[in-house]
């Protein structure tokens, strides 16, 4: 009976060592986390510019020059936008490889940084190589895009021979599949190439709370798109200036920085405020600035 309650007594010890011992290895992971965390510097770590769609009234090298007069350095182009005169007003995406070297000649007068473009393709793997090349001659980290469900496996494996990301996008519910967040995460299952393009304004479009689906999205997000909606499931309202509408910025950008989140933030307006967008850009610009600021 002593030899066996010494038996007992002595597992009893070691287990207790083993959950002592995994505690701290918890509290240490909780602390490295913290550490991880405190480390993220918004106003240096996130890359802050428009998305060049904000502009699409008006041709490339015109959005180019609002984009410096907001004062921002990042942008993100589209393939469908209009190239301007001097390059017959051309779409990006029907231009030549020597057409492409013009646009990027005028991004670098202007100052600017392109890491990332909009690309549309359709149900054949050409037209997604077709857009690939752009973005691999304009030198970009990845493409945002709402690839097709069945071309999920195709178009990773495209990503990974370009060495380009893709940043899966949302619109909303009856535009696109991937306003529910369930589906992006399928998509990325097991994708190494594919990452995600939170845009803010869409998701309430659909019902859907944008914390809530940055939340559920973590680790995932590479990109977002800064856009504000004044109401929930309304899919018809176009965007209000960000800050005004029903979008919780402060909360947003404090998960963001909860999660380690270190990548682009672009201002993007579907609405076609008269005479411009810029003056809205603007406001964006001051008020993402004073957001960011609280966060230190």
């Amino acid at each position: 009976m002593t030899q066996l309650f010494k038996r007992h007594s002595l597992v009893l010890f070691l287990c207790s060592g083993i959950f002592i011992a995994a505690c701290n290895d918890e509290a240490k992971t909780d602390n490295d986390a913290e550490t991880a965390v405190s480390t993220v510097e918004p106003a240096k770590d996130w890359k802050f510019g428009a998305a060049l769609w904000t502009f699409h009234t008006v041709n490339f090298p015109e959005s180019l020059n609002k984009v410096d007069s907001a004062g921002l350095k990042y942008i993100e182009p589209n393939t469908f936008h209009s190239a301007g005169p001097d390059l017959k007003d051309s779409m990006i995406l029907q231009l030549s490889p020597a057409g492409i070297e013009k646009l990027k000649s005028m991004i670098a007068a202007k100052g600017l940084t392109c890491e990332s473009i909009y690309i549309v393709g359709d149900s054949t793997i050409d037209s997604w190589k077709k857009q690939f090349d752009i973005a691999k001659q304009l030198g970009v980290e990845f493409v945002t895009t709402e690839p097709p469900l069945n071309m999920w496996n195709s178009i990773d494996s495209l990503a990974g021979a370009y060495g380009i990301k893709v940043a899966i996008h949302e619109h909303w519910i009856g535009v696109s599949h991937y306003w529910d967040t369930d589906t992006t995460l399928m998509a990325i299952k097991g994708r190494p190439n594919f990452y995600v393009c939170a845009d803010l304004g869409h998701w309430p479009k659909s019902g859907v709370n944008p914390l809530d689906a940055v939340k559920k999205l973590s680790g995932h997000i590479i990109g977002i798109h800064l856009k504000d909606i004044a109401a929930y499931n309304d899919p018809s309202l176009k965007d209000v200036p960000v800050g005004t509408g029903v979008v919780d910025f402060p909360a947003i950008f404090a998960e963001l920085k909860k999660q380690g989140f270190k990548g682009h933030i672009y201002i993007e307006r579907d609405a076609e405020d008269q005479p411009s967008n810029l003056p809205s850009v603007i406001q964006t610009v001051k008020y993402y600035n004073e957001q960011v600021n609280k966060l230190k």
